[in-house]
């Protein structure tokens, strides 16, 4: 058996090899830290009361025995006697302000579905605006309706449904609060919506087995709803003034309702994959995924052999830095409920597990405790000379006060009987709607036990047109060493001071709409207190009323000579110009032209790009990179080509095309992918096809290659 993981007596360990002097030295940051902390709490209370009640909207739902008709129309008797909400609140452009269009919701519910119908008042619905087809885009761009469900009524997350007049959906979650948003959940509901003579209509119907909840009788859920109205660029919502339009702890509450467990529902979806490469011989293989619900509140997934040979590689993009990129994760086994493992200081990062011959994993809450544990057993990956791997993760977080989370990570890789990681605790703290306070303690183990040692702490203040923070940060000299088996650390060895101030004015004359300003200043010295790095960003935009915008972005920083990555010190400036069209939606164009100095080589950036649906179900999007170093000693100067096109026979009907070039690898990839879905969102038909797909940076020799892939749900 190999040896567990022992957090504790680890922690002992290290503190008595460190000695006396780790504990003054973290013992005199964390007191500088405390006084900043204090400072900003006595600000907080000065204008907002400590826990301050507010008073919460509330509105009330009617069981129903009779079934009702998704199409859009709220045609039924039983809409007529449903209870209604309006007086909708703008969050922008003019935030706590009466909505300027009237919109009514109707929630009824019944033991399968909980429904809601939307009346979206408009004197103009020619103007409607209604262009998404595809499921997940960004249907805030489109004139759409939204609901929010906080199932467990803790202030902190909740389901989101989106909507538009097509039928369109778009769902995930909110978790810690509007601090992290998961599009990759998908429920199960239906959506429709209706052209009327006073605007549009639109129901939704949410599957209530796909939702976690507590049954029982007279419960309440936190709940809002929303509209958009892109051409005036209003949002609105039935609770307000909101701070963010993801603050959860702002959510009115939805009241009596009487709901029976769901039944236990397993999902069992087998797929096969024929693979034909030019060069190669055939292949076949198959797998399989399970889903199974162990109560209304704690479900999990197994799977063996996942397909992830259809996934989209990874776009090429340009590194100016010389730390490592960080780059999003694809793979749905990985993506779905990934939001609960997000933290600063990244203590797991699943693009560190390579290709997977299977893994398990579960999520579930109760009784104020949210958790979730995911563990995967890698493949052996000749070209980078890597055994097989077990990587294991658990996240544990607790509810405390009105809205804020305590919680602890450990993120294990066992390889060749030795196991590397991280370990941690983490806190947010919201003290009012505005002032949160987050922190983090860690630790990483393997192949160095000491100087292996990171914690933040950060207050800041957040409103709806307002952002500032200061966060002090400390790394140690060989945290990064153990930690980068599982999880993202650019750098360590650091002593790191961050602040930045964000503030929106919304104008609505002279010309603007709205004109931002970000202003960021980093600095940080080594364990040693000799100073390694400074970067002073500054950024300013400007959106105009004949949807045209203007971004400009200043860059100063400054990289002093260290063993590692700097042969000697640096200084490196960007000035970046960026015009845009109708940037606040789906459809519109970009382009940029920063020039600057990056280690001693001046250089040229231009960028651009844009978003156009030539049809209704047809979309393009295409991007330009071109970078032109002067010297040029690595041969870095190139251009980056990146294509997008998807077009929607139905929305379970669809085939995707991405095609991209980067000059200075020679790298050229393609992959199209044809989707028919017979079992949404899982039992699929697939073909795709491939050529030149490689990991990210590297050139592509794979040659002419196809894909089959069947799925079908039991």
């Amino acid at each position: 058996m190999h040896d567990g993981l022992n957090i504790t007596g680890m922690i002992n360990s290290i503190l008595q090899k460190e000695g006396l002097t780790v504990v003054i030295r973290l013992k005199k940051n964390i007191l500088r830290i405390v006084f900043i902390f204090l400072l900003f709490t006595i600000l907080a209370k000065s204008s907002h009361p400590f826990f301050n009640q507010e008073e919460i909207k509330e509105a009330i739902a009617s069981k129903i025995d009779e079934s009702i008709k998704v199409d859009g129309f709220l045609d039924e008797s039983v809409w007529e006697r449903a209870p209604e909400i309006s007086d909708f609140i703008q969050f922008e452009p003019e935030r706590g302000k009466p909505a300027s269009l009237k919109t009514t919701v109707k929630i009824l519910y019944d033991e399968n579905f909980i429904y809601f119908g939307f009346l979206c008042y408009d004197p103009r619905p020619g103007r409607i605006a209604a262009r998404m087809t595809k499921r997940d885009a960004d249907l805030t761009d489109d004139d759409a309706v939204i609901v929010g469900l906080d199932t467990f009524y803790d202030r902190r997350n909740c389901y989101y449904f989106i909507t538009n007049l097509l039928g369109t959906q778009h769902d995930g979650r909110i978790t810690e609060n509007g601090l992290t948003r998961e599009t990759t959940w998908d429920g199960i509901w239906k959506s429709a919506g209706q052209k009327t003579d006073y605007g549009w209509s639109a129901e939704i119907a949410v599957d209530l087995s796909s939702l976690k909840y507590e049954p029982g009788k007279n419960k309440t859920w936190g709940f809002n709803v929303g509209r958009t109205v892109p051409r005036i660029l209003e949002w609105s919502f039935w609770t307000g003034p909101l701070e963010s339009s993801t603050k959860v702890s702002q959510f009115g509450a939805l009241r009596g309702l009487d709901l029976i467990r769901a039944e236990k529902k397993a999902q069992i979806i087998p797929h096969l994959i024929s693979k034909i490469e030019e060069g190669e011989k055939s292949e076949l293989e198959g797998g399989i995924d399970v889903r199974y619900a162990f109560s209304q509140m704690v479900s999990g997934n197994l799977t063996v052999n996942p397909d992830f040979a259809t996934v989209e590689a990874d776009q090429e993009q340009i590194n100016l830095t010389r730390f490592e990129l960080s780059l999003s994760e694809k793979r749905n086994f990985f993506l779905e409920g990934s939001e609960i493992y997000r933290q600063r200081i990244r203590l797991f990062y699943s693009k560190r597990i390579s290709d997977i011959y299977g893994g398990a994993k579960f999520y579930g809450k109760s009784g104020g405790y949210e958790f979730s544990g995911l563990s995967a057993q890698t493949k052996k990956d000749e070209s980078l000379g890597e055994e097989s791997a077990n990587f294991t993760v658990f996240r544990l977080k607790k509810d405390i006060m009105k809205s804020s989370t305590i919680g602890f990570l450990a993120a294990n890789k066992l390889v060749g009987g030795k196991n590397k990681g991280t370990a941690g605790i983490d806190t947010s703290l919201y003290f009012t709607d505005t002032f949160e306070f987050t922190g983090q303690f860690a630790l990483s183990y393997g192949d160095y036990n000491k100087s292996n040692i990171a914690f933040f702490l950060r207050p800041s203040y957040d409103s709806a047109t307002f952002h500032i923070h200061l966060r002090y940060t400390q790394l140690g000299r060989r945290f990064r060493d153990n930690a980068n088996e599982v999880g993202f650390i650019t750098d360590d060895n650091r002593h790191e001071l961050d602040s930045r101030i964000e503030k929106i004015f919304w104008l609505k004359r002279w010309g603007f709409d709205r004109v931002e300003y970000n202003s960021n200043y980093n600095i940080y010295w080594g364990l040693d207190r000799n100073l390694r790095s400074w970067q002073i960003d500054q950024e300013l935009s400007l959106d105009l009323q004949n949807k045209f915008s203007l971004d400009i972005e200043l860059t100063s920083e400054y990289k002093a000579q260290d063993d590692e990555l700097f042969e000697k010190d640096f200084r490196n400036h960007e000035t970046e110009f960026e015009l845009g069209y109708n940037t606040r939606e789906w459809q519109h164009a970009t382009i940029s032209y920063g020039f600057g100095r990056n280690f001693d080589s001046d250089f040229q950036l231009i960028e651009g790009g844009f978003n156009y649906k030539l049809t209704r179900d047809f979309s393009l999007q295409y991007s330009l990179t071109r970078l032109i170093f002067e010297p040029d000693p690595e041969g870095e100067t190139t251009w980056i080509h990146v294509i997008r096109a998807t077009n929607y026979f139905t929305n379970d009907l669809f085939v995707k095309v991405f095609y991209q070039i980067n000059s200075a690898i020679d790298k050229k990839n393609i992959q199209v992918l044809f989707v028919y879905r017979f079992q949404p969102p899982f039992g699929s038909i697939q073909l795709a096809y491939q050529k030149g797909t490689a990991r990210f940076g590297e050139k592509g020799t794979q040659g002419h290659t196809l894909f089959l892939k069947i799925a079908y749900m039991f």
